[in-house]
């Protein structure tokens, strides 16, 4: 700036400065668009991390998630009892990808969320404006008495798709016929409730067409779980006298497993079985427990209007990790809570105050082929968590015809929901 003989120093110099704080003051014509980091590549993430960018094309996407292929949980179980092949379970993120969002293929291993910055495994370090957490579950590998990560290459949980899954399928092949299948259930809560008796339902379905002599028993840390009568009644129905049930009242709770001998002991017995599917305690995802974001339960805490942390500022948890009421942990309600946190992030950065999320979940069974139920929910946020405001289950007696319509259904179900995440 030029001094003119009008002019002194010191008046350059504070008018310098009246420009610069006018300048300061008012926005930016060309701002960077904000920078989203979603940790985690399962339903809930990936449908979060595409709803952002339908949302708002200029926002800056990033997906982080070491795993190039994902694996899905809802119908591994007829994987493990041979009528689905793993193939048709897995998914890759190129279309993810497509939609101009950002895969970062490595894991976070710290969350800076003063700085809101992110490490990954290769040093790699991103900046972030807000942070999605979709970390999914974790076993809690100290919770129960013998059972480890060493234990579960013996006694596999199956929790995860993928390896474990097919783990307990080939133990089950190798089996000689006669021998018992024993299934731990946890206490509450556990990803996706209902799936230890839909496993048990296609367990028996194998057993019965290849080693017709055998057994499963279900050993739980619950008394009552979803869909109950449903089940009670199909197993009478297709698999008489194959399935017993011990509910924690009865002693089925179990505290100890001994992977050497594939014993498993419970408050009032001990078993031995053949093959020993142990489903052990689960908790958020550790990204989460190191972003501070999980509270002394080992779940995440949120705001069920925005799925801001109520822990840590600029950060949102959906999908199992969250504490979320009555809305179950499923990959219907991940995906949900997805698409309704991405909203509100969008509404957020442009001023706008939430809207309040209307979630549908829907959770089919399948006991054998051409055989389902289910339970479709609406849930909406109510005194600082989720509540039911419409479920409908399938009736108890219902027709075959109507239980092969829900098979069919399911089947269409997982197509869109994986398409919606992944195709």
């Amino acid at each position: 700036m030029a001094v003119t003989r009008h002019q002194t120093r010191r008046d350059v110099i504070r008018g310098a400065a009246a420009v610069a704080a006018a300048a300061l003051a008012r926005p930016a014509l060309a701002q960077a668009a904000p920078r989203i980091a979603v940790i985690g590549g399962g339903f809930g993430g990936a449908a979060c991390a595409r709803a952002l960018r339908r949302l708002d094309t200029k926002l800056q996407v990033t997906l982080i998630e070491p795993n190039r292929t994902f694996t899905a949980c809802p119908f591994s179980n007829e994987v493990i009892a041979g009528l689905r092949e793993l193939a048709a379970q897995q998914f890759t993120y190129d279309k993810v990808a497509a939609d101009g969002i950002t895969v970062a293929a490595q894991a976070a291993t710290k969350v800076d969320a003063q700085a809101r910055s992110i490490a990954l495994a290769d040093g790699t370090t991103l900046s972030y404006d807000r942070l999605v957490l979709a970390p999914g579950i974790d076993m809690r590998f100290d919770a129960l008495s013998g059972y480890d990560e060493a234990a579960a290459e013996k006694m596999p949980h199956a929790w995860k798709a993928g390896e474990q899954t097919m783990l307990l399928r080939r133990q089950l092949e190798a089996m000689d016929d006669g021998g018992l299948v024993v299934i731990a259930v946890p206490a509450a809560p556990l990803r996706c409730p209902p799936a230890p008796y839909e496993r048990a339902s296609l367990i028996a379905h194998y057993l019965k067409a290849n080693k017709p002599k055998s057994k499963i028993l279900v050993l739980d840390a619950k008394d009552n779980y979803s869909q109950q009568k449903l089940f009670e009644k199909a197993w009478t129905e297709l698999y008489p006298g194959m399935i017993e049930r011990i509910a924690l009242s009865q002693g089925g709770r179990v505290t100890s497993v001994d992977p050497a001998t594939n014993e498993i002991v419970t408050d009032f017995g001990n078993y031995t079985a053949a093959v020993a599917n142990v489903i052990p305690p689960q908790r958020a995802g550790r990204i989460a427990d190191i972003a501070g974001a999980a509270d002394h339960t080992g779940w995440c805490p949120i705001d069920p209007v925005t799925f801001a942390s109520k822990l840590v500022p600029n950060i949102h948890v959906i999908g199992d990790a969250a504490i979320a009421g009555g809305i179950p942990k499923s990959a219907s309600a991940a995906a949900a809570q997805g698409r309704a946190c991405a909203a509100a992030i969008v509404n957020s950065l442009a001023g706008k105050a939430p809207e309040t999320p209307r979630l549908d979940g829907a959770c089919y069974n399948t006991v054998a082929p051409g055989y389902a139920f289910s339970l479709k929910g609406i849930y909406r946020p109510k005194e600082d968590q989720y509540a039911e405001a419409e479920v409908t289950t399938s009736p108890v007696d219902a027709p075959r015809e109507a239980r092969q319509q829900e098979a069919d259904q399911a089947f269409g179900w997982f197509k869109r929901i994986t398409g919606e995440a992944f195709g």
